[in-house]
């Protein structure tokens, strides 16, 4: 392995100290040093940050002397990230079609809803789903039905479906855009996302329902986005109407209405 080589080629490049360095990854400087000089090893966990923190795949940190790189192989490793995020790299999107060769809205229910992440590319799994049609929405977008399980993402409630709009590059995606994330740790969320992936290579994932705290989902961890567009629900959101008010303020404006036309006549 060359984790103690690349520790200090990595170091060295930023033109970084053993202090810096090790307060970067929330060490002492002692324990640092340990690790460049193969004292000791580093935790997986520590790697794990590591490779984060460098944007350089984990497995190549372990079996690959950095400096024996070239700038554009380096390069090309810390960059990976990107074309996974932009799309650029084959993101398989398995869909299914009817008669008239359209593509159908696979509605993924809560029962098979855990298997998502591991069926969301196999033919044989979406074709066993039930599917719908919504002719409002575009034929030339691929559009899928989430269920909501819940109650972190009021107005929609537990029990709904949010149907979303598939997202090929996320680089290009809005922050506070509501989104369907699918992740390997989660599965299934819908949130509000803020697009932080230029900047920290993540996603932040906020609730409308302010008991749940926002938290964080790096790229790696992301396997699907799907942009709201739309929401099915058998119940109508609670909201409190004072009939009273509403009734004042439509004889208001049919008095300001009546004067108006009274003015315009004369």
């Amino acid at each position: 392995m060359y984790i103690a080589q690349n520790l200090k080629y990595l170091r060295k490049k930023k033109g970084k100290s053993q202090e810096e360095m090790a307060q970067e990854l929330g060490l002492n400087r002692s324990t640092y040093s340990g690790y460049e000089n193969e004292v000791a090893q580093p935790s997986l966990e520590l790697l794990l940050q590591l490779s984060k923190i460098e944007h350089i795949p984990l497995e190549v940190l372990l079996s690959k002397s950095l400096q024996e790189l070239t700038n554009a192989e380096l390069d090309a490793f810390q960059g990976a990230w990107k074309g996974e995020a932009s799309g650029q790299n084959l993101r398989v999107l398995t869909t299914i079609v009817n008669a008239q060769n359209e593509e159908e809205i696979e509605l993924i229910s809560e029962k098979v809803s855990a298997g998502y992440t591991a069926g969301y590319a196999d033919p044989s799994y979406l074709q066993e789903l039930p599917t719908l049609r919504l002719p409002f929405l575009s034929k030339d977008r691929k559009y899928r039905a989430f269920p909501i399980i819940g109650d972190s993402m009021p107005p929609v409630v537990h029990g709904s479906y949010v149907v979303g709009e598939f997202v090929q590059d996320w680089l290009r995606l809005a922050s506070n855009t509501p989104c369907v994330v699918v992740t390997k740790e989660d599965g299934i969320v819908f949130k509000y996302v803020q697009n932080l992936l230029e900047e920290q290579q993540l996603l932040r994932l906020s609730s409308t329902n302010p008991l749940y705290a926002p938290y964080e989902v790096p790229v790696a961890e992301v396997l699907e986005v799907w942009r709201f567009v739309s929401y099915i629900s058998k119940e109508l959101p609670d909201v409190q109407l004072d009939n009273a008010a509403i009734g004042s303020q439509i004889r208001a404006i049919q008095a300001d209405l009546q004067v108006a036309l009274s003015k315009h006549n004369k």
